[in-house]
């Protein structure tokens, strides 16, 4: 027989969890006695848990452990124990079973005739676990339907039994091309793509270990592991991947890069390829460029409303240097489209210099920069010149020809946008002058510098209130005897366990004023910019502009520090 175990105090656990004040469980005790309603039912009727919150607390009161349930986690071959017709009726679905030990996933904790049943029919002692009842009743549609599933694929693919040799040894190209087309490769290619495409993932690595072949998965910034086939199907892989960019199965000892589409769900993905042989393997990244994902509107990217509008304000001008600033995949190359995408209009020629062209806009003029045949981005700026453009998009000023060739082209009448690698928006101004840029030319020219970074957004179905300490929360602005209430992810299966789901970005305008341009005169260091930006009222900062999402609930103090570079 299972055991009950004995209960805690909900309001007590809250506490004890930062979620409820005790004041504030005062009022809600007598709320709850005055009215008679479930105390539960109460907290998620004023905005303290969440239903999936709750279900999470009530199984830690009752000593039950609460799960995430997701594919991985149910063993499709222990679900029969018990009929399906009974998993339905009872919202329980067996996940697996050790020993004589079955644990079973429900809903409902306090259904003790149910877990009683279940142990009468399957003659093993019931295990309960708590998760939500939409996740059971996904389950049950997934592992008891008859139909191929992805743990079908995956079978399948060790009964397939590809005898490769030993690793080090080369295998005949014919024979790997052979391999790359037997369907247990192809089943598996299409099931990483179709998931991550479906997940909203940016990057797919494969990559070889010395045991098996490991496939993570970038979501929001983060790589998170989707599975690992056995390492006889890394060269399988990575060769069907490469047919289907159109590149040299043979060739292994180089890198290569290559570019493929595929459609899924009535829509053309666009993929970019990358391969880089190694000590175990060639390791491959794919990049997936999906434009129903992408997010190319300014008003949706998190800005300021002040800034937005300066923001805008600057778009509008007909000539001039703009530079986003940031790390590598902080979103530069999104807030430049999405200016694009604001500024494209018949009446204006834009044309834009990319390495590579990510995505395609009606009306624009887009090169690709070829740095094999001479074709740089200060070589391409002045033949773009030629063409007449009003605007002007440079993918990025990596060195002094290309910032020069982008600054005569802003003083010579055109808007000029690009993107530097520098931490922060006053580092712009000192990067253009240790490219040896003059001075005056940069004073002439930039309009302003915008630093950026992003930040992953708390996921809304597991979002949870909670107290921070008091020293957090004086540093975003509460006061001394100020109670302030902010916001984390507790994970669930929506956010794979990470509490978050989703970006947003932080932006930090640095725009040129008349004291700022005579202070570039003087070649400055950044010490002596910021020094004089920090007497400027109400400068946003990075930070600054992070902290207020965290007042509004959109992401966490702790993401906030790790992004800004800021030690915890």
């Amino acid at each position: 027989m299972h055991l009950v175990p004995k209960r805690r105090k909900l309001g007590e656990i809250l506490v004890r969890k930062g979620q409820l004040s005790p004041e504030q469980l005062d009022d809600l005790l007598r709320l709850h006695k005055e009215s008679g309603t479930p105390l539960g039912q109460i907290l998620i009727d004023h905005d303290f848990l969440t239903p999936d919150a709750l279900l999470e607390v009530l199984g830690e009161q009752l000593g039950i452990p609460h799960i995430w349930l997701r594919k991985g986690l149910v063993d499709p071959r222990i679900v029969h124990v018990l009929p399906r017709e009974k998993a339905q009726h009872f919202s329980v679905i067996p996940m697996f079973r050790v020993g004589e030990t079955l644990t079973l996933a429900t809903a409902d904790p306090n259904a003790i005739f149910v877990f009683d049943e279940v142990e009468r029919i399957t003659g093993c002692k019931v295990l309960p676990v708590l998760c939500r009842e939409n996740d059971i009743s996904e389950a049950i549609n997934e592992c008891y339907r008859v139909d191929v599933s992805i743990d079908e694929v995956m079978q399948s693919m060790e009964e397939a039994s590809i005898d490769l040799i030993e690793a080090g040894a080369e295998k005949e190209i014919s024979e790997l091309k052979e391999l790359a087309d037997e369907s247990p490769v192809i089943n598996v290619v299409n099931t990483v793509l179709i998931r991550s495409i479906r997940d909203g993932v940016s990057d797919i690595h494969i990559e070889p270990q010395a045991d098996n072949c490991q496939i993570r998965v970038r979501i929001d910034g983060v790589l998170y592991e989707m599975m690992s086939p056995k390492m006889d199907l890394h060269a399988p892989l990575v060769s069907r991947l490469k047919v289907m960019a159109g590149l040299d199965i043979a060739e292994r000892r180089l890198p290569q890069d290559g570019r493929l589409q595929v459609k899924v769900d009535n829509r053309v993905v666009d993929l970019r390829f990358s391969s880089m042989p190694g000590m175990l393997g060639e390791k491959v990244v794919l990049r997936i460029l999906d434009k129903a994902n992408a997010v190319l509107d300014l008003n949706q990217l998190g800005f300021d409303v002040n800034v937005l509008d300066s923001l805008k304000t600057l778009l509008k001008r007909p000539n001039g240097l703009m530079l986003t600033c940031g790390p590598t995949g902080s979103g530069k190359t999104t807030t430049l489209y999405s200016a694009l995408s604001l500024l494209n209009s018949p009446e204006r020629n834009i044309v834009t210099i990319e390495d590579p062209v990510e995505y395609h806009f009606p009306n624009v003029n887009q090169n690709q920069v070829r740095d094999a045949i001479g074709l740089s981005f200060a070589k391409f700026i002045k033949h773009a010149l030629r063409q007449d453009p009003d605007i002007m998009m440079v993918g990025e000023i990596r060195d002094r020809e290309t910032a020069d060739t982008a600054v005569q082209a802003a003083l010579t009448g055109h808007l000029v946008l690009s993107t530097l690698h520098t931490n922060d928006s006053p580092s712009t101004i000192t990067r253009l002058l240790e490219m040896d840029v003059e001075p005056y030319l940069i004073s002439s020219s930039l309009l302003a510098s915008l630093a950026q970074r992003l930040v992953r957004t708390i996921c809304p179905d597991c979002r949870t209130p909670y107290y921070p300490p008091r020293d957090i929360a004086r540093e975003l602005g509460g006061g001394e005897d100020e109670q302030l209430r902010i916001y984390h992810g507790r994970g669930c299966k929506a956010c794979y366990d990470s509490g978050f789901r989703g970006r947003i970005g932080l932006y930090e305008l640095l725009e040129m004023d008349e004291v700022l341009q005579r202070l570039i005169l003087e070649n400055p260091t950044v010490e002596h910019i910021r020094t004089y930006l920090n007497s400027t009222a109400d400068r946003v900062t990075l930070l600054k502009a992070g902290y207020q999402k965290v007042l509004e609930g959109v992401t966490t103090y702790e993401e906030v520090k790790r992004v800004t570079l800021v030690e915890i």
